[in-house]
């Protein structure tokens, strides 16, 4: 499946729109339904590519979560997965045979997490009534504004339960406030990319403003001594360069960390340099709902580096880099992308692929776009750039685990 299929994912966010996890799924061009083999074959390709050779899941503290049938609930692949990492998505009327309820209770215990889908509340308590626990830890809703007194009951008495709820789909900020507001402990769906209606714009807070001046002086090739003169009017970002620069083992030959911003500026150089305050200006932001959309930034400008590198060559890589981690930058800074880009001095190139998708980092951003999308032009896309599925799911996964795991991310 991950050499003719593509992978694609949407985040599983909590009330603060933290991201808590993903779904990850096949898009299958030609709109058959997805089999149990291949639901086996995700969940093996997943386990190969955010697992590490020392057995370390690469994800940190993200959950996944993985459509399941009864067929695959004894698979090996399950094995390689992290228990308490993995959530199978199941069927409500799977749940109904007894011999696939005692695979899943047989999970539960060895730590899997079972989401329940398409199953009305109120059956699905009568008919796992104190086993609801042992057979479940998550319950899909889908909520609706129309009875939003019955729908609270219900969610009141599932609450006194350790099952947790996960609205699906929320498609306005209207419904998520009203599914935070009763409680439910996560949500799917694409609203982070949509604005949140009656919102100020903000603009650039301070320590954006000067991350921008410091990128301005880097892109010129301003001496160290004045880029070390910037950095110094903003204490705390001054710690996170040295934090940063000793995190990744400057300080380590010498057996001591570096504690000198212009050594530090110096041993970093200006091209990463400018990389990692590229990160540092769109994690800046104080925007209400930003933590979703700083991670899909950092994974979009990843994503776009490794589809593109290759073919483009490496020093072409940091500007796809930028130009994904920019694609954002609108939505985290409340402000017109062209009012953006004016603010900002970056390649034509770049530019072009922000403002239209076009240029020759342009489709490599729509794809990475694309994979998040769950689009149909996700396959169209990579055959144009000639990307074979296996190269753009390797590269989505490895994105993925790389920005849980960047320092400024």
């Amino acid at each position: 499946m991950h050499r003719t299929n593509f992978i694609v994912r949407e985040p599983l966010l909590d009330p603060k729109q933290r991201v808590i996890g993903y779904e990850l799924s096949w898009k299958i061009d030609d709109g058959q339904p997805v089999t149990g083999v291949a639901l086996e074959a995700l969940v093996g390709f997943v386990a190969d590519n955010v697992i590490d050779a020392q057995r370390r899941w690469l994800l940190r503290d993200k959950i996944l979560f993985l459509d399941a049938v009864p067929p695959m609930l004894s698979t090996d692949a399950l094995h390689a997965m992290p228990p308490e990492r993995t959530v199978l998505t199941m069927k409500a009327a799977d749940m109904a045979d007894p011999v696939t309820l005692s695979a899943v209770q047989g999970l539960r215990a060895g730590g899997v997490g079972i989401s329940v889908r398409d199953g009305d509340l109120g059956n699905l308590g009568k008919s796992l009534g104190k086993n609801l626990g042992m057979s479940a830890s998550y319950i899909e809703v889908r909520f609706s504004g129309a009875d939003v007194a019955s729908q609270a009951r219900t969610y009141a008495a599932l609450k006194q339960s350790t099952v947790r709820m996960v609205g699906r789909p929320v498609t306005t900020w209207a419904d998520f406030d009203a599914c935070a507001a009763l409680g439910l402990d996560a949500f799917v769906g694409k609203l982070h990319l949509t604005p949140r209606p009656g919102h100020p714009v903000k603009g650039m807070n301070p320590a954006q403003a000067i991350i921008l001046q410091l990128m301005h002086m880097v892109m010129a090739n301003d001496d160290i001594p004045k880029i070390e003169g910037v950095l110094k009017r903003d204490p705390a970002l001054s710690y996170k360069l040295l934090r940063f620069i000793n995190s990744v083992g400057f300080g380590s030959g010498s057996g001591r960390d570096i504690q000198s911003l212009r050594q530090a500026i110096g041993l970093l150089g200006y091209a990463p340099l400018y990389r990692w305050l590229t990160l540092l200006l769109a994690t800046a932001s104080t925007s209400g709902y930003s933590p979703v959309l700083m991670e899909t930034a950092v994974v979009r400008g990843r994503l776009a580096e490794l589809l593109g590198a290759p073919a483009l060559g490496h020093g072409e890589g940091e500007n796809l880099f930028v130009a994904g981690m920019f694609s954002l930058l609108d939505r985290l800074l409340g402000l017109p992308m062209k009012e953006v880009l004016d603010t900002i001095q970056l390649p034509d190139d770049v530019v072009r692929a922000l403002l239209t998708r076009g240029g020759k980092y342009g489709p490599y951003l729509a794809l990475a776009e694309a994979c998040e999308l769950n689009s149909n032009l996700v396959a169209p896309l990579a055959r144009s750039l000639g990307k074979s599925p296996l190269e753009v799911n390797k590269a989505h996964l490895s994105a993925l685990a790389w920005a849980q795991n960047v320092g400024a991310a």
